[in-house]
């Protein structure tokens, strides 16, 4: 075979190029792994259904690209953000410490100039939507960017994060041209604001030693893993109830109904796998049961609406 111009006048250039794409892509996963692409799957879904909710017509695939956008580049830009403000304690913490940034992987410039880019991905995609998208864009950056300094000082925090991924849903419930007057997109952010509170603090349950060691305001770590599980229970009892109430509301028909009640089987199941004196399966909770409930809501509503667009 013969060689190229390159590879005669440069034979080190092929294994050079090599070199250069085995570090891009080294680069990019460890960007990946920063922003936990695979948690996408806990909002994404909820910022989906506020836009198949909104309006009784099915959304258009540009619609449902730019709100993908948009909520993509807030979440990376959330994300980013929360590990350059939580580099040095992910440092101090064992269960952190092999985290991009405490390893060096990537710099705190590097994160801080990504969450830039991110929130101008937003804040473009949030252009092409309803006007209302772009007014309030600014106070999702505001929110996005202060919300991981709460625990520093308030138990609060886990709330703080709810109301953030509660704002992905009134988001798409907006792209689609929805009204913040509607009841329904109300309950729609108490549920899945209540839902991501509680199964952050059960998440909260592994830091406990941490966080109290290093005065951090974790609902665990102030008020003990006892009453933080009992108040995470809680929490998804109000989340369960929201979404029942929403399907009342909206006049849902059984395909929701069955997805809601396949979602509370999984919240229920994800309670029973942690225990006070047994957090060995909170991992398990967190992902697995977290991601199957939203995927199950998400799917409710889809198949709801699809259904609801013929005639009985």
């Amino acid at each position: 075979m013969s060689k190229t111009f390159a590879e005669k006048h440069n034979p080190g250039a092929p294994r050079l190029a090599k070199v250069s794409a085995g570090r891009s892509w080294t680069t990019f996963k460890h960007f990946c792994e920063l922003i936990k692409v695979e948690h996408t799957i806990f909002a994404l879904p909820f910022a989906l259904s506020g836009l198949l909710l909104a309006r009784e017509q099915m959304p258009s695939p540009v619609l449902y690209f730019w709100t993908t956008l948009a909520f993509a580049g807030a979440r990376a830009a959330a994300m980013s953000l929360n590990r350059v403000i939580d580099g040095e304690i992910d440092r101090k913490n064992e269960r952190t410490s092999g985290r991009a940034i405490p390893q060096g992987k990537i710099s705190k410039n590097h994160a801080i100039v990504f969450a830039i880019f991110a929130f101008f991905i937003m804040i473009l995609a949030a252009s092409q939507l309803p006007s209302i998208c772009l007014k309030l864009s600014p106070i999702a950056v505001v929110w996005l960017s202060l919300y991981s300094f709460t625990k520093r000082f308030t138990w609060l925090c886990h709330f703080a994060l709810g109301i953030a991924l509660g704002g992905a849903a009134l988001g798409g419930w907006l792209a689609a041209g929805g009204s913040l007057k509607s009841e329904a997109v109300w309950i729609l952010v108490l549920a899945v604001s209540t839902w991501v509170s509680g199964f952050d603090i059960i998440y909260a349950c592994l830091d406990y030693q941490f966080d109290r060691q290093e005065k951090l305001f974790s609902l665990p770590a102030v008020f003990g893993i006892k009453k933080a599980l009992t108040i995470s229970s809680a929490l998804h009892v109000v989340t369960v109830l929201s979404l029942i109430y929403l399907g009342n509301f909206l006049k849902l028909g059984s395909a929701y109904a069955i997805g809601i009640a396949l979602a509370t089987a999984a919240l229920l199941f994800e309670h029973s796998l942690v225990r006070p004196h047994d957090l060995s399966k909170a991992n398990a909770a967190f992902f697995n049961m977290n991601g199957l409930v939203s995927i199950l809501v998400f799917s409710a509503i889809l198949i709801d609406r699809y259904l609801s667009q013929f005639p009985h």
